[in-house]
């Protein structure tokens, strides 16, 4: 509750910031060019997490306080369908292998399967006390749901679409990420400031790594590609950069106020990070890792994805004149 009443006030001096810059949506500092705006259906309620299937050029938004996934052709820009009945909707995660998209339904602490091919959900699991982030191993075909409350990570047989174990993690959770270079999952553990690496072929525990000088580790972003892991830290508007060969950080850098979600260009090597505060940061994530930019985007502008391909970035905003949009923009 305190939290939500914390973005409630972030939210609306962002909103404040962004009227006394008059109606334009330039990206001010930020090296953005708006594409397009795209209307999202329903009230200007919160939106949260999103997932993109590239091959389908499909989008699935959580449309948080309409308890509704609002799909998105990326090709064709526009809405598709609005999955209803999804209470609450934090976490979505899409597995285009299995042609379905997964959904957190807070509200009723389940995990919702949608099938790809007709929007319609599929199957409802238990989902823990305050089911969040979502992750999939695709070996053994399991999701893994952050218990923001319940302080665990729940797993879940995709094929069968039934609960299996509960992995006890202790305090606050954060977000859940697999990591296609180690096969592991790994956990936010926000609740005592670590990262939690799980082997999903055992769904034990295989070590856990202090991240010190971060409050509240709740975003998370893996980057096999680099063995890196990024995570940002909502309390103190920290980013953290984590070597995974040798579970050490090499990085720390001030990013803006409330961070929330991560999204890596992996082609053109930028990582973006969206805060609750509007305020945008970039970096530039090749050999090194450097601050490109960093600005106001809009009021509430923090969940972002990135389409692989084009490396076309969306943005979700709740409330633009009264009405809610999906950001579309390229990098300058």
């Amino acid at each position: 509750m305190k939290k939500h009443i914390a973005y409630a006030f972030i939210i609306l001096a962002s909103a404040l910031l962004f009227a006394c810059a008059g109606k334009s949506f330039a990206a001010g500092s930020l090296p953005l060019k708006h594409v397009t705006d795209i209307a999202l259906p329903g009230n200007a309620t919160r939106l949260d997490y999103q997932s993109l299937d590239a091959r389908r050029h499909l989008l699935f938004v959580a449309h948080l306080g309409d308890s509704t996934v609002d799909v998105i052709d990326t090709k064709a820009r526009r809405v598709v369908a609005t999955v209803p009945a999804v209470s609450e909707v934090h976490g979505v995660l899409v597995v285009p292998s299995l042609n379905t998209a997964y959904a957190s339904a807070t509200g009723t602490n389940e995990v919702v399967a949608i099938d790809e091919n007709t929007f319609r959900i599929t199957a409802r699991m238990p989902g823990g006390i305050y089911p969040d982030g979502i992750a999939f191993d695709p070996t053994s075909k399991r999701l893994f749901v952050s218990d923001e409350r319940g302080g665990t990570d729940d797993v879940i047989d995709a094929h069968r679409n039934v609960k299996i174990a509960t992995i006890v993690l202790g305090g606050e959770v954060g977000n859940t990420q697999y990591d296609a270079a180690s096969h592991h999952v790994f956990v936010n553990a926000q609740g005592s400031g670590q990262l939690v690496e799980i082997d999903p072929t055992t769904n034990g525990i295989v070590r856990r790594t202090p991240l010190h000088g971060c409050d509240g580790n709740h975003g998370l972003l893996i980057d096999e590609h680099n063995a890196r892991a990024f995570i940002v830290c909502e309390n103190n508007a920290t980013l953290l950069a984590l070597d995974m060969h040798k579970m050490r950080l090499i990085g720390r850098w001030s990013i803006g106020g409330s961070p929330d979600v991560l999204a890596l260009d992996d082609r053109r090597h930028i990582l973006y990070i969206a805060a609750e505060s509007g305020i945008v940061s970039m970096f530039s994530d090749g050999k090194s890792i450097s601050r490109i930019s960093q600005g106001f985007l809009a009021p509430a502008a923090h969940t972002v994805s990135v389409d692989p391909v084009t490396g076309l970035s969306y943005w979700p905003l709740e409330n633009i004149n009264g009405a809610p949009l999906l950001r579309v923009m390229e990098k300058r």
